[in-house]
């Protein structure tokens, strides 16, 4: 099984493909670019540095979020676009789970994390041992200082991973000694987490018809909230 795998939920973009659970390429671009404009070119060359093309593909994988709103639709809008056209199925995973597998090697607790303004991270715990993950929380949208209270009662390392993970560190290290930020070459958010959680969805019946795709924001965006706010102030008059 081939799987191609789109992760656009932050600023960097990339691409994975995996061959039967196996990565075989991965193309990774954080110039500050739009992601509209990146990451189809990003997967057209890999293909094609691969001696593949797109009816080699059997599924696509992309970040369904928590993250950037136009990132993930951006990811969910080329995912759906690209199954629908060759009727192939589809696999939404978390971005919050895929970014978990850059520290599959760790002994520990992995925290996932994305600023999400207004001192609030979006934010998955994992459990990883002798390379196996456990997921511990559900994606969510918590205060750090919600974070830190929960993060203190664990006696293991914690590894601080994703885009938040410096505001994290800067946030709750004084008061948590075992909390430490990833290296740089596994913070970011990479479509080979993508591609291997998809791998993993897949095996266990994840795979959806492109009609299906919807991205998982976890909060209104801010047009969505003033509006509500609107409408219940106008019904208070």
């Amino acid at each position: 099984m081939v799987i191609l795998a789109f992760e656009t939920s932050a600023k960097a973009a990339s691409t994975a493909m995996l061959r039967d659970g196996a990565l075989v390429a991965e193309y990774f671009q954080n110039s500050g670019q739009t992601h509209s404009r990146t990451v189809m070119k990003l997967a057209q060359d890999m293909l094609e540095n691969c001696d593949c093309t797109a009816g080699d593909v059997d599924a696509v994988a992309y970040a369904n979020g928590p993250g950037s709103f136009t990132g993930v639709r951006i990811g969910a809008a080329a995912a759906k676009g690209f199954c629908w056209g060759r009727d192939i199925p589809c696999l939404p995973v978390s971005t919050l789970e895929a970014m978990a597998h850059n520290l599959d090697a760790a002994e520990g607790i992995v925290c996932c994390c994305m600023d999400a303004r207004r001192q609030q991270v979006y934010n998955a715990l994992f459990s990883v041992c002798q390379g196996s993950l456990t997921r511990l929380t559900p994606d969510r949208a918590i205060s750090l200082e919600e974070l830190g209270t929960e993060l203190a009662a664990y006696d293991r390392p914690v590894f601080a991973v994703g885009d938040g993970a410096k505001l994290c560190c800067q946030s709750l290290g004084q008061t948590l000694p075992r909390l430490r930020l990833t290296p740089e070459q596994f913070c970011q958010q990479r479509a080979s987490g993508v591609a291997l959680a998809g791998w993993q969805a897949a095996q266990a019946g994840g795979l959806v018809s492109a009609a299906a795709v919807a991205p998982n924001y976890l909060r209104l965006s801010q047009a969505e909230r003033e509006r509500l706010a609107r409408e219940q102030h106008n019904e208070g008059e």
